[in-house]
């Protein structure tokens, strides 16, 4: 019998499983009442936050991400928690200053975060560094705070055996705890996680997750070749959540190790438990449409342009709201084009909306690049860091001209922020964390804290005449 090596589990139910089929709709007081058996499982790690979740849970659930942290932190006593960071973008859609960054780390991790994955994307290692430095600070308040880097799987000619390897490297150079390989789109196929996996395992010594979605077909059988060749974690969700643009499912995973080397030691009948809990949730989306079954199928296409499911039906919206769905094939066609352009970076958000819309414009302009998104301008201008590929530099003349383009860190070219931020929000702080919130979301902050000042006052906002301090209850 082969040494035993058992395959530890990240579940992504209360994450990325209803971020990827309910666009994030999950509201903590659906989590809660399930939290106490889920910290019986033995998880490596419950991602629980991060991503979308922030924005949201403000956005469309009016809740506080901070409570939901630490209502989940006192429910999950055994159990790590784990969140999604976009690196120098934090949760947002831009870079935000060192302290800025420094300050939500710290946060994070004294509301009970334990694992931080960071990821940027364009696999630009230096707008990573702050945050891993972040974590190594708040070590001592919490031994578990654990930085891990994602870096996000894509092919490519860039992307070769040889320069994984050595990313994987700097990573573990730079003191990150743990590697992720984040395969947004279900790219990895199985016998080529075997080839990854084996040749990672050879070049660093800190632990190797792997994260992947089923758009494509093939997750499950890339997990179990990745496992056969040594992966430390695997990312799934439970059943009632997975398959379709999700992850595999947790209960297939166990039983498929049971009884071998790899065996998760995970209880079934728990598992069943907790599935059961979920599933009417299932079936209510569906009812209501929040969950499309489109979703749950498989997409091969994702393979053929290597085209993230969620980027795919964005391109479709953006065609039909042109009266131009005829032109879908041409912008397929055009996406592989700009991206090497723009120096080939992987398409996760926010590169794959960037790629993808100025390949719309592209098609729909009649001439490459007549018409530059602002993104794509900030893109040539080195504004979002380094591509591994130089850019076409016809193109990044005929977009920006004279534009003397940045080289350094972007973030490097960033006042320290917090002071003014909390200046600008100090009527609506309630606690620290509020000032992260704005930093990150400005108005759809103060629509949050509008509405939770008027349920506590309440107070109907809309109806105040705040001029005159006057409050109708």
């Amino acid at each position: 019998m082969a040494e035993k090596k058992p395959v530890k589990i990240t579940e992504t139910v209360l994450r990325d499983a209803h971020q990827s089929l309910i666009a994030t709709r999950m509201t903590t007081e659906q989590m809660l009442p399930i939290v106490e058996k889920m910290d019986k499982v033995g998880y490596h790690s419950v991602e629980c936050w991060g991503g979308a979740t922030f924005d949201a849970s403000l956005r469309f659930l009016k809740e506080d991400p901070w409570e939901r942290l630490r209502k989940l932190r006192d429910g999950f006593k055994n159990t790590k928690l784990q969140m999604l960071f976009r690196g120098q973008n934090i949760l947002g859609y831009r870079h935000y200053a060192d302290d800025v960054v420094e300050y939500f780390v710290q946060k994070s991790v004294a509301n009970g975060m334990d694992i931080i994955r960071i990821f940027d994307c364009l696999n630009d290692l230096r707008n990573l560094e702050c945050v891993v430095k972040a974590v190594k600070v708040v070590k001592h308040e919490n031994p578990n705070a654990h930085a891990q880097i994602a870096l996000s799987y894509t092919l490519g000619d860039a992307y070769t055996l040889e320069y994984w390897k050595d990313i994987a490297k700097r990573i573990e150079d730079m003191g990150a705890d743990s590697i992720c390989f984040k395969d947004m789109a279900g790219l990895l196929l199985p016998y080529k996680a075997t080839e990854l996996i084996g040749a990672l395992k050879d070049t660093v010594n800190i632990p190797i997750q792997l994260h992947t979605h089923y758009t494509s077909g093939v997750a499950s059988m890339t997990y179990l070749k990745a496992v056969e060749a040594g992966v430390d974690v695997i990312d799934t969700a439970m059943s009632p959540f997975a398959l379709g643009t999700s992850q595999p499912a947790t209960e297939v995973m166990v039983e498929t190790f049971k009884g071998t080397p790899y065996d998760t030691g995970l209880d079934q009948k728990l598992l069943a438990e907790i599935a059961d809990y979920f599933r009417p949730m299932k079936e209510e989306a569906l009812k209501t449409g929040l969950l499309n079954p489109k979703v749950l199928g498989v997409n091969i296409k994702t393979l053929l342009y290597q085209v993230p499911g969620g980027m795919l039906s964005n391109m479709v919206s953006q065609l039909s709201e042109m009266h131009a769905e005829d032109k879908y094939q041409e912008v397929l066609e055009e996406i592989p084009r700009v991206r090497k352009d723009l120096g080939e970076p992987p398409l996760v958000t926010p590169s794959s909306q960037i790629v993808g819309t100025q390949a719309v414009m592209n098609v729909i302009g009649g001439e490459r690049y007549k018409i530059a998104t602002k993104e794509t301008k900030a893109v040539l201008s080195g504004e979002y860091g380094q591509t591994v590929k130089p850019f076409n530099p016809e193109v990044q003349k005929k977009v920006i001209g004279d534009k003397e383009p940045i080289t350094c860190r972007p973030a490097d070219l960033i006042e320290p922020e917090l002071p003014k931020i909390e200046a600008e929000m100090a009527e609506w702080k309630e606690q620290d964390e509020d000032i992260l919130t704005y930093a990150l979301f400005p108005q759809v902050a103060v629509e949050f804290f509008k509405y939770r000042k008027a349920q506590r006052d309440k107070v109907d906002m809309n109806e105040a005449d705040v001029e005159n301090k006057a409050y109708p209850v």
